[in-house]
């Protein structure tokens, strides 16, 4: 390839980066989106950061999304800027080709709030990702008084073909009720508060019955991972699975060669005294 066809092709993938008209789509600066944080936005996508969370099935052969973590400690002044920044990633490995959904965390009162909401569909309009890339991670339960308003936030959200899921899952009857209603396309289990506990296998089943795609987070060791594979769940994340790594080397993931050791010690397990398998 010539300098000049090279030149052609970032001046072309610069053209087509998203998020160009931030500025009108919400430029009030208490969301956060001032020409300093916008600076700031541009030189974090330069340091490539350390903070996607690799998610993957539950024998760990298949990359299945990504977590943004930066999200769940987000100040309400950093909430618009890093939710760029999660949509910058998925669309960087959109036009590179690969297909890896980006989970984004948002606290409830912020999706209680119509100026937020007015924004982040602003930034996943402008970010044209096509259905399925872009998921909300509800981080808590909306309190009574703002319930209403945060439900019609993320109906909205919805509306535009974004993925709900709510994180850090524990089974409670209200979490139940609100996934039901809402008919959450995801749920996230911590799963280090089974290691000594029984498994909530009947809110599993119930929640299989809606057809919503159960995840289990903090897999830190193999009894984690023990767990979550006798329950079932489809996707699995944690420091046992993969660390956390820059949006350039997600790009290069396939697979979790660790959960993959594991899983392939298995059929071994079932040994008849000749040797054999059973």
């Amino acid at each position: 390839m010539s300098p000049k066809s090279r030149l052609y092709t970032l001046v072309k993938a610069w053209k087509n980066k998203p998020f160009q008209e931030v500025r009108d789509a919400c430029g009030e600066q208490w969301l956060g989106l001032s020409s300093q944080a916008l600076e700031e936005h541009q030189s974090w996508s330069q340091r490539q950061a350390i903070s996607h969370e690799p998610i993957f099935n539950a024998q760990g052969t298949k990359l299945t999304g990504s977590l943004f973590r930066p999200l769940l400690t987000a100040t309400d002044t950093q909430l618009l800027r890093l939710f760029m920044e999660g949509l910058d990633a998925s669309s960087y490995w959109y036009r590179s080709g690969r297909f890896i959904p980006g989970i984004l965390p948002v606290p409830a009162h912020a999706l209680a709030s119509s100026a937020y909401i007015d924004a982040l569909s602003d930034l996943v309009l402008n970010s044209r990702l096509p259905v399925g890339l872009v998921s909300l991670g509800i981080q808590s339960l909306p309190n009574s008084d703002v319930s209403a308003a945060c439900k019609e936030g993320l109906l909205r959200m919805r509306r535009l073909g974004v993925l709900l899921h709510l994180m850090e899952f524990s089974g409670t009857a209200k979490e139940l009720l609100f996934l039901e209603e809402m008919q959450l396309d995801g749920i996230h289990i911590e799963m280090g508060q089974f290691r000594n506990c029984p498994l909530p296998i009947e809110v599993i089943t119930q929640a299989k019955k809606m057809q919503t795609e159960i995840y289990a987070s903090n897999i830190t060791l193999v009894k984690d991972l023990e767990n979550a594979n006798a329950l079932g769940l489809e996707h699995c994340y944690g420091g046992l699975m993969m660390p956390l790594v820059s949006r350039h080397q997600t790009l290069h993931i396939n697979d979790s060669r660790i959960a993959k050791a594991i899983f392939s010690l298995h059929p071994h397990q079932h040994l008849n005294l000749n040797g054999d398998k059973k």
